[in-house]
């Protein structure tokens, strides 16, 4: 008997020093930057100490992970969303509400205008997690002026024909591209694309627009006829000079890509219109999610104060926080631009099958 109690005991003891399994917890995001890459792969590593297991399932379009979860066919425990994405799982039911689960929302900025996603209610179905501001990212001298209207770029495009382009839409930086356009173009109602597009004269607003891009698309890389597949590409074309411009939606691209020597020095940051389309971007958990404690976990983690000051700085990331305090590690330059809320999320498809419709 008391050899087996012995062995019991002993059991027992082996069983203890064991480390205990990590919870899974499957993030989809997007995978098409190295900076946010690299910036997860450090939080995998900080959150393994947690107890938790991070896996970045790497995310070329959202919206094919929002069809996954409305179908039920999706194992994402946390997901990374907003705009039109946001909507579609909020109108499917899809979603958790954690925003009041979640102890970090206390510390987001109060000026930060999340609450609204779109211009649709959050409703705690999402926490803010960053803000995004559209701009233009150009050689030196290449605009006169910080501030680039519609008319100034296709000037420039005339004065540098094939050396110009935008991501091809459904790519959002590419669809950002066509609403920074209408801005420029309908410079005295801007507001009424902060409306249901249904609720407006959307056919008459967007006229303007094709009759300027089919001036435009003949002056521009390959004439036109192909455009770089997305942000990152036109980035590369930017670096290797086979263009002269490209696009992100991230404030602090311009200095982040220069310090990590993907850009040459002296690249300028530019609005297309003069306010910059800013947006926050959000985490959120699926009803479906297995391990919702875990994602819920990560989330307090994603918004730790430490964990934001490495988001935001710029030898990193530089995506900006979204804390009451601003991390000093944003360094010198990274501010926002003047900015403008986006469009309603019902635009974003509508842009984009017209633009097909017109130039595919």
């Amino acid at each position: 008997m008391r050899f087996i109690t012995a062995i019991s005991l002993l059991l027992v003891s082996l069983c203890m020093a064991l480390p205990l399994k990590a919870e899974v917890v499957n993030f989809y995001a997007w995978g098409g930057s190295q900076e946010v890459n690299n910036y997860l792969r450090w939080a995998q590593k900080e959150l393994k100490a947690e107890g938790i297991q991070l896996r970045h399932n790497k995310v070329a379009d959202a919206s094919e992970v929002v069809k996954q979860l409305i179908e039920g066919q999706s194992n994402a425990d946390l997901i990374w969303i907003n705009g039109e994405n946001f909507h579609a799982l909020k109108k499917a039911g899809a979603l958790r509400s954690v925003v009041g689960e979640i102890k970090a929302i206390n510390q987001v900025n109060p000026e930060l205008n999340w609450q609204t996603d779109f211009g649709e209610s959050v409703n705690g179905l999402e926490v803010p997690w960053g803000v995004g501001q559209f701009n233009l990212i150009s050689r030196p001298g290449l605009f006169a002026q910080n501030t680039v209207s519609a008319e100034a770029l296709l000037n420039v495009a005339w004065d540098n024909k094939g050396r110009l382009s935008y991501p091809k839409p459904p790519d959002f930086h590419g669809t950002t591209f066509l609403k920074s356009l209408l801005l420029s173009l309908h410079s005295q109602q801007r507001e009424v694309f902060q409306q249901p597009r249904n609720s407006v004269a959307a056919k008459a607003l967007t006229e303007p627009l094709w009759n300027y891009l089919d001036k435009l698309h003949p002056l521009l890389w390959q004439q036109g006829e192909n455009f770089p597949s997305s942000a990152g590409e036109q980035i590369s074309y930017l670096a290797n000079g086979q263009l002269l411009m490209a696009v992100s939606f991230n404030p602090n691209d311009y200095k982040v890509l220069v310090n990590h020597g993907r850009l040459p020095g002296g690249v300028e940051r530019h609005t297309l219109s003069d306010k910059a389309i800013t947006n926050t971007h959000y985490l959120a958990v699926p009803i479906s999610s297995r391990n919702p404690e875990e994602a819920k976990a990560v989330i307090e983690f994603l918004l730790s104060e430490k964990a934001q000051q490495r988001k935001a700085d710029i030898n990193r990331w530089g995506d900006p926080s979204v804390l009451k305090n601003k991390p000093q590690s944003e360094g010198k330059g990274s501010s926002l631009l003047e900015p403008t809320n986006d469009f309603h999320a019902s635009w974003q498809d509508y842009l984009e099958r017209e633009w097909s419709a017109r130039y595919q």
